[in-house]
């Protein structure tokens, strides 16, 4: 009797550390839990923050780019109009050379022509 009170005695104390180490493992893995939850949640938080962030950058970039785009418009227009008398006199002074040029290959092309000629006959 008293062999077998001892042998539950024993038995009730294994199983109340075997329960008290079950209890362990689950408050660490509750724990975890907790901690992977705390992380997910601070990381969309960020994620989040970070699109609002560039949202608002694009909202505040956006009028920027337009004022910049219009003012190289602007330029674009005034060198066009510096640069249009430019390209008219040039091409007033290139015109008798170029004529000429295209003349002299004509020239050129009329002497091979006949020479060819003379040759087949």
């Amino acid at each position: 009797m008293k062999f077998s009170l001892i042998a539950t005695i024993v038995l009730l104390a294994l199983a109340q550390g075997s329960f008290a180490q079950d209890a362990s493992d689950l408050e660490k893995l509750g724990q975890l839990f907790e901690n992977m939850k705390t992380k997910l949640t601070q990381d969309m938080t960020e994620l989040i923050r970070n699109q609002d962030l560039a949202n608002q950058a694009q909202t505040q970039i956006q009028p920027l780019v337009a004022q910049i785009q219009q003012q190289l418009k602007t330029i674009a227009i005034k060198v066009e109009e510096q640069i249009r008398p430019l390209t008219a006199n040039m091409q007033e002074q290139l015109k008798p050379q170029i004529d000429s040029f295209q003349q002299q290959m004509e020239a050129i092309f009329q002497k091979l022509t006949e020479q060819t000629m003379a040759l087949g006959n």
